[in-house]
């Protein structure tokens, strides 16, 4: 395996093909071990993955701490090629409840202060507020970004689940590197809009959830029982009837994987990998196991008879249910 690089739209970094998003190494997937979580990180970049992804909310700081862990501990030439993205402003209670976001200049800054302590570095490569603040133009919280890149806190200006229209304006404030977003087989609404978009601007995209919350993985059964912290057990999309009919889905694509060779897993990164340059697939492998079957994608190749086939097997809006609750559904810039 050999790991290729790409940049994140025209005036971002070059980072890694595949990058780590470390959510679930701390919250919303269940129990996770944290001395597998540091050698997790650490496998990753001596692998050659350069861009590690987290939130300042994701377990109140914990993942941010973790990370942080991660990097003292790694040698010097790995710490040092490591790229952090961070996603601020989501607002949680003291029993972890949501209780909305908030993109105000000050509480941009305020955010900024603890993530660069927790984290243990002196600068953050990339800043994005994780869901539109709908009493704050976005103007506003990209200025306040802007004024931390001045000053050498930050590097890089990103957006997160944002559609069309907040992405032009987040443009014409200041130059954008990076629209994170969910992309995957099942979950490619970014195609009709959001990506013309993107690509119009220069901007490049970081894809979450590209294998689903595991749902696509082929690891992920109908009798699988999850924890009341798991965050799939409020999904629509693991639920039911649904749950029925979206592994159907990846039965259908294991028998694709099987004829190549690989794993339903990475037959989805590589799709994800297939859709262009400008696009980075975050992988939220939370074990060394899953990580390597995760960096196997990369030498994967799917052909145009591949890609059809894919196409046959997971169509487009091919799957049952929102990929969020309703409640957050109404959170989303990207889906109005």
């Amino acid at each position: 395996m050999t790991m290729r690089t790409r940049t994140l739209g025209t005036t971002g970094p070059r980072v890694s093909a595949l990058g780590l998003g470390c959510m679930g190494m701390s919250a919303l997937y269940g129990d996770a071990d944290r001395a597998e979580s540091v050698a997790t990180i650490h496998a990753a970049l001596e692998a050659g993955v350069t861009l590690l992804d987290t939130g300042d909310f994701y377990a109140m700081g914990h993942n941010e701490m973790l990370i942080g862990e991660a990097l003292r501990t790694a040698p010097a030439a790995l710490r040092e090629q490591a790229l952090t993205s961070v996603k601020f402003g989501a607002l949680r209670d003291p029993e972890g409840n949501w209780t909305g976001y908030d993109g105000r200049p000050a509480a941009v800054k305020n955010f900024a202060a603890y993530s660069l302590q927790r984290l243990g570095v002196d600068h953050i490569d990339v800043y994005r507020i994780a869901r539109l603040d709908p009493d704050v133009p976005i103007e506003e919280t990209v200025g306040a970004i802007a004024e931390l890149i001045e000053k050498g806190y930050v590097r890089h200006v990103g957006l997160s689940e944002v559609g069309a229209e907040t992405i032009r304006r987040a443009a014409a404030t200041a130059p954008i590197a990076d629209l994170q977003i969910e992309y995957s087989l099942i979950s490619r609404g970014i195609e009709r809009e959001i990506l013309p978009a993107t690509r119009e601007l220069g901007i490049g995209v970081t894809a979450y959830g590209v294998l689903s919350r595991g749902l696509i993985s082929g690891h992920f059964t109908r009798d699988r029982q999850l924890a009341a912290g798991d965050f799939r057990a409020h999904s629509p999309r693991f639920q039911g009837d649904n749950l029925q009919h979206n592994l159907d889905l990846v039965e259908a694509l294991r028998k694709i994987a099987e004829q190549k060779g690989v794993t339903v897993a990475q037959t989805a990164i590589a799709w994800v990998l297939s859709r262009g340059e400008d696009i980075v697939p975050l992988v939220g492998a939370r074990t060394r196991e899953r990580l390597g079957e995760s960096l196997g994608a990369l030498d994967v190749t799917l052909d145009a008879a591949d890609l059809a086939a894919i196409e046959q097997a997971v169509p487009a809006d091919a799957a049952a249910g929102d990929r969020y609750p309703t409640v957050q559904m109404a959170h989303l810039d990207s889906e109005r």
